[in-house]
């Protein structure tokens, strides 16, 4: 199915953007939260996410271009799916419902009723704050929660609330300064795109009428707390002409006002740059984000000081994998009681039983596999290991589905092998590195990580020699696997050379007795310390 992305209005002023970068191109493959592009608004540059699944079929504003709102931005649907006669000039198959049709059935805009009736006159240093449209197809958002309260000085940056859309729950940034005179949409609350949310100024100034007035101009922008929400037009308000009130971050020390965008201010003040010195490219001359990243410092004599040991931070946006991973992993830790049980092992009998192993033509078999396998098999003897728990009962999976962790760039992923107790060393050690090939490139499948029942971690491949993990839910445990070392060992009774492994298993309390994860690990530590038992 073809999914037209149009340019979204990611602040309450914005009337166009730039695409600063594709993260994408087009016959990619796209997954629901990927990042598309970064888009540069008014305001600020942000990270814009999709909210589809297919193939990129087409890129209709390039790296660079400045586009107005609701211009296509992209194309993703099916691979090899026709959409020319949606790329092809202004086709109306790619503009949204309320503009399709003749041009007779076009409704006036709310802009020229406006201006044949009663414009609102708004005071000097106010501004009227409106529902932003945060994703393309958002139509109306809810208040989730405000950070500021009525009669709270706000500054540029501040995030005055939490708006959730179709698609996610965002913070919304201020980009005035002043004191919080009004709010339009209480918390739970939901209204339309264009619907008043806020009203910042001087503080005691009167704005009575404001609030009433921009509804009763548009006569159709209304708050409810109910899904069933009427189709409305965007208000353009008249304001008189006047000077904002702005903070004196924002200002030289002459007392100038700059216009620059959240994000530029922050790089600038990290570079050390002095404003007076850059030329905005943005709208009315506004310094955006490239303006501060080409700068390039004069060379009549003044000189741009960069101080030394400024503290600075670099701002890295939390991807949807980063996000999943905290509130899956905050969940799991906090939710289920964590106990742990650890064992050393010796390995020197499975050191020598891989080597043997591996002697064979073609076959290559990790300790991770022989890990696995073990496990595997101690799950059999052991399902109460082998389970996970709910509200009314415990599960005890019939199944042995093994997930293995796999460190990617952007956190960690779990694939599962499937039915692992009925699979050879070999078939392991195939699968894992298939598996974990498609994970580190982005190409495992929901199916390919849904369905673990016991879940392993290996750190002992990075060196490290013992540590602990959280527990993947639904699973009772998981097994954490430090490195093999060499170390003096008492062997007969003598001291001696040799390789020790540790263990640690996370056990859930409420599925998990102690006895009953011991008694799991000694049956783990039979099969490892003799590989042999295994093919018994």
């Amino acid at each position: 199915m073809v999914e037209v992305i149009n340019m979204p209005r990611l602040s309450d002023t914005m009337e166009e953007g730039t695409v600063a970068k594709w993260l994408f191109k087009v016959g990619d493959k796209i997954r629901e939260g990927d990042i598309l592009a970064e888009i540069e608004t008014d305001k600020a540059t942000m990270e814009f996410e999709s909210f589809y699944e297919g193939t990129l079929l087409h890129i209709g504003v390039q790296e660079g271009e400045t586009v107005d709102v609701d211009v296509l931005l992209a194309i993703i649907g099916d691979k090899n799916e026709d959409i020319s006669e949606i790329i092809k000039g202004n086709s109306s198959s790619s503009l949204p419902e309320e503009k399709k049709g003749s041009e007779n059935n076009v409704e006036t805009p709310i802009s020229e009723e406006i201006t044949k009736t009663n414009a609102i006159n708004i005071p000097e240093g106010v501004e009227v704050i409106t529902m932003p449209r945060l994703s393309d197809t958002m139509t109306e958002g809810t208040v989730a929660l405000w950070n500021k309260k009525i009669g709270d000085i706000v500054e540029e940056g501040d995030i005055l609330a939490e708006i959730e859309t179709d698609k996610a729950t965002m913070e919304f940034e201020s980009f005035y300064t002043g004191t919080l005179l009004e709010i339009g949409i209480k918390e739970g609350e939901s209204a339309l795109v264009d619907s008043v949310l806020a009203i910042i100024g001087p503080k005691g100034t009167d704005i009575t009428g404001i609030l009433e007035s921009y509804k009763s101009v548009s006569g159709k922008v209304e708050t409810t707390t109910t899904s069933e929400i009427k189709t409305t037009t965007p208000v353009v308000v008249e304001k008189q002409e006047a000077t904002k009130t702005v903070s004196s971050q924002n200002t030289t020390p002459e007392g100038e006002r700059v216009f620059i965008s959240p994000l530029a201010k922050k790089l600038a003040d990290e570079k050390g740059i002095n404003l007076q010195q850059v030329v905005g490219s943005g709208e009315n001359g506004r310094i955006i984000k490239r303006d501060i990243e080409n700068y390039q410092p004069v060379s009549s004599g003044a000189s741009a000081y960069v101080p030394v040991g400024v503290e600075s931070f670099e701002e890295v946006k939390n991807s949807q994998m980063r996000k999943v991973i905290a509130k899956r992993l905050g969940e799991s830790k906090f939710m289920a009681p964590h106990y742990y049980l650890t064992v050393e092992l010796d390995m020197d009998h499975a050191m020598a039983a891989r080597k043997a192993i591996n002697s064979a033509p073609d076959v290559k078999v990790s300790f991770n596999d022989m890990i696995v396998k073990a496990c595997a098999m101690a799950l059999r003897k052991h399902p109460k290991v082998n389970s996970h728990w709910t509200d009314t009962s415990t599960l005890l999976a019939k199944h042995i589905h093994i997930g293995v962790a796999v460190a990617v760039d952007d956190g960690l992923l779990v694939p599962v092998l499937k039915f692992a107790d009925q699979m050879t060393f070999n078939q392991i050690g195939t699968t894992v590195k298939e598996l974990a090939g498609k994970a580190r490139n982005k190409k495992l499948s929901p199916e390919e990580m849904d369905g673990s029942t016991f879940t392993v971690s290996n750190l002992g491949m990075f060196g490290i020699k013992e540590f602990t993990s959280i527990i993947n839910q639904p699973n009772s445990a998981i097994l954490s696997v430090g490195a093999i070392v060499e170390k003096p060992v008492v062997k007969n009774g003598q001291l001696a050379v040799g390789n020790t492994m540790i263990l640690t298993l996370a056990c859930d309390h409420r599925t998990v007795d102690g006895a009953t994860g011991a008694a799991f690990l000694q049956t783990l530590r039979a099969y490892i310390e003799s590989p042999v038992t295994m093919f018994v």
